[in-house]
């Protein structure tokens, strides 16, 4: 599919790797949706790539909906691409010190990565199912994004690797659904890379992090997950699976 005058949807496309994607997408010519729990960093991209924002809490259903109906109306047509980046990444034990359960963490990680994802999906694919196919036949891709986590997931990941398998997971019976309407679902497992979450650490430990990395030995940048995401959209064979883009890095138990 052209990205060129298409209207995409991004979630967590304030910061990291959805406001790469989302600079990529309208770089390329796309009429670009941010939608962000940050309405200032949302604001702020839309601004620059002249798209809108659309603040929301993607673990809530009923918001999601509305961000993406809202979206689809002020920019003229339904979705054909959307792409789900909004995520956290708190690490908890299962069992911690003096018997700690970690419930509380368990349910808000996938509420955001895995039900946020679900939501947005679900709501992007019911209005591209509305538009007419392109010469393709298709009528829209939806990109989730995994982490390399959900097959190496490290020591106090079990919620973080619990919500990106199931991303992974549902990946191709989304796409076996969705196939009758021309829509394309794929997810990207990526590993460790330049954004927010790791700007943070000590550079000791950065350092640490990247000599696990074979080939480039260095974190990700954002921009290699956004030209992934447009490689998809623009490939129409690639359909039903999970990519890794890690460096062929392997994550070590902690």
């Amino acid at each position: 599919m052209l990205i060129q005058g298409q209207v995409a949807l991004v979630t967590g496309g304030g910061s990291g790797l959805g406001a790469a994607t989302a600079r990529h997408l309208a770089g390329q010519g796309a009429k670009v949706a941010i939608l962000d729990f940050d309405a200032d960093r949302a604001q702020a991209v839309a601004k620059d790539i002249g798209g809108i924002a659309c603040p929301v809490d993607v673990s809530d259903e009923a918001a999601v909906g509305a961000a993406v109906e809202g979206a689809a109306k002020e920019l003229g047509s339904p979705p054909r691409i959307a792409v789900s980046c909004a995520g956290v990444g708190m690490a908890a034990r299962i069992v911690g010190r003096e018997g700690k359960m970690s419930f509380d963490v368990f349910e808000k990680t996938l509420r955001v990565n895995l039900f946020g994802t679900y939501y947005m999906m679900s709501h992007a694919a019911r209005l591209m199912a509305e538009l007419d196919p392109t010469d393709t036949g298709e009528r829209g891709v939806i990109i989730n994004t995994a982490s390399v986590a959900y097959q190496d997931g490290q020591l106090g990941q079990a919620a973080y690797a619990a919500s990106k398998g199931a991303i992974a997971s549902m990946c191709l019976p989304a796409a076996r659904e969705f196939a009758r309407s021309g829509i394309r679902v794929m997810s990207i497992a990526p590993g460790l890379f330049h954004t927010p979450m790791m700007e943070g650490l000590p550079e000791d430990v950065t350092a640490q992090i990247t000599a696990n990395i074979p080939f480039p030995a260095r974190l990700g940048q954002p921009q290699e997950y956004a030209l992934m995401a447009a490689q998809i959209i623009e490939n129409p064979y690639l359909n039903g699976t999970t990519i890794r883009l890690d460096g062929a890095v392997r994550l070590p138990p902690r």
